[in-house]
């Protein structure tokens, strides 16, 4: 062929993918586990995962929440979104216990203002990748 008979035509846009939630029987489920699981990580992640499913948090919200932006008085979570818009969101009183709990764990450096509130085995901030990590372990078990 000497000429290329598609140039110019535009391919029509694909549909984008919606989000695929977790029914409430798996989220029971996934929440059943972490009540039960009693490894060294197992209350940070039971609040990582209760926070990301009660608050409609992003993941991205989730692993840059610092103490500062916590108030358990008030039962709210300020959190920067997309934009660096900001946004306060309710805490589910779910939460609220486990919050407390998890900061009777941390050490008095790891409480400051302006730390961050969840944290790899490392004691490093924990970055998105390192939450589908957790995520995946969590689903082998």
């Amino acid at each position: 062929m000497q000429n290329d008979f598609m140039a110019g035509v535009q391919s029509p846009k694909s549909d984008k993918k919606l989000p695929v939630y977790m029914t409430l029987e798996e989220l029971q489920k996934l929440f059943y586990f972490l009540e039960n699981d009693h490894r060294p990580l197992a209350m940070r992640n039971q609040l990582l995962f209760k926070l990301l499913a009660t608050s409609g948090m992003r993941r991205q919200e989730l692993v840059d929440l610092t103490w500062e932006r916590i108030n358990l008085s008030n039962h709210t979570v300020r959190v920067e979104g997309k934009g660096k818009k900001e946004r306060l969101l309710p805490l589910h009183p779910v939460v609220i216990p486990l919050f407390h709990a998890f900061r009777e764990q941390q050490l008095e450096s790891q409480l400051h203002r302006t730390e961050s509130v969840f944290l790899n085995r490392n004691g490093v901030k924990i970055n998105p990748r390192g939450l589908h990590v957790v995520s995946l372990i969590i689903s082998i078990n």
